[in-house]
Parts: structure tokens; C-alpha cells; sequence
């Protein structure tokens, strides 16, 4: 990482993940008044929206796509977003190593694409990632204990909330003393 600071000072670092939202309430602690409990809607379906989303770690700005499916496809069509959303700047993108994250077709794209590079997060360390941190937060102001009829009101409740907020997570000051599998 710090090469790539060193080689490209305008650089982006960013991390990226992916996750699953579903319509059925998640629960968390909240405050009610004494005598009342709250009461929440369950939904029996199980649908859902699929989320590929990206924390620029330079200044917070998330970007997030709602998506049909995680493969390899999508993965791609999300990277491209990507550069398109940060036409100039190389990138260095961290990212778990799900199957979809690899893969002949990914290869391929990053040998098209050089300002692109990717580093993979140690097996097993979700909490290394910051995007995870982002979904963490937007779950929390958004889908837990929610009361969205539709899967659409939701999804555009959690996109609403992703567009408008600044994630400052200090990951590089965080994370730097540790050595991280030659990060």
C-alpha cells in the first residue's frame, strides 16, 4: 500500500464488498416507553436485493450499486461503474476473496484496465474491511426494525442513505501498525 501511495500520490484506495438486503425485519435493541412494546412487521417473504458497494477510504464517499446476482459479471459491471465514477485517479481496491472477486473474466478485466489493482483481504477477516462498517451503519439507520411494505421502499430507503452519507472510517491509521499479510 505504501508503494502505491508513493507511485501515485492522486491515488484512491477503496474497499469493496457485497451483501444481501432482505425484506424481513432485523431486530435490534430500542428504547420504548414502560408498559408498551414495539411491534414490528414480519414479512414472510423472503426476497431480496443484492448490493455491491465501495468506501473510498481518501474521503468517505460511498458507492453502491443494487444488483440481480454476485458473479463474476456483476463484479465486472460494478468495477467499470467504478472507473467510471473515478475517471482519472488509479485505484487500489481492497476486497474479500469470494469466488466471483476471481477468476479468468476478472483477470482479464484488470489486464484491460492497469489504473485498476486489486488486493485481497486475509481469509476470514471481515472486520479488516471497511464497506463492512458501511453496511453495518446503513442496517442500522435503515432495516432494522423496519417497517417497509415493499422490498422497493426499502431499497430505495438503504440507497437513499448510502447516496447521503459520508463514512469517515480512519482504516489506514487503524490498521497501519499492523502487518496484515504484507499489506
Amino acid at each position: 500500500m505504501t508503494d502505491f501511495k508513493q507511485d501515485h500520490p492522486d491515488g484512491l484506495i477503496v474497499a469493496m464488498d457485497e451483501m444481501s438486503l432482505y425484506l424481513q425485519a432485523t431486530t435490534q435493541r430500542v428504547w420504548f416507553p414502560v408498559g408498551q412494546r414495539p411491534l414490528i412487521r414480519v414479512s414472510p417473504q423472503r426476497d431480496c436485493q443484492h448490493w455491491y458497494g465501495a468506501l473510498c477510504l481518501n474521503h468517505g464517499q460511498e458507492v453502491a450499486l443494487s444488483v440481480p446476482r454476485l458473479d463474476s459479471q456483476t463484479t465486472i459491471h460494478f468495477l467499470t461503474h467504478l472507473l467510471t465514477i473515478f475517471p482519472t485517479q488509479p485505484i487500489l481496491l481492497f476486497l474479500d476473496r469470494a469466488t466471483w472477486h476471481r477468476g479468468q473474466a476478472i483477470r482479464t478485466f484488470l489486464a484491460d484496465h492497469p489504473r485498476l489493482e486489486l488486493l485481497y483481504f486475509p481469509p476470514a477477516c471481515p472486520h479488516l474491511n471497511p464497506q463492512e462498517h458501511v453496511w453495518k451503519a446503513a442496517r442500522h439507520a435503515v432495516s432494522h426494525n423496519h417497517t417497509f411494505l415493499t422490498l422497493a421502499a426499502l431499497r430505495t430507503a438503504f440507497a437513499h442513505f448510502l447516496d447521503t452519507t459520508r463514512f469517515q472510517f480512519r482504516w489506514v491509521e487503524k490498521f497501519a501498525p499492523l502487518n496484515m499479510c504484507g499489506l
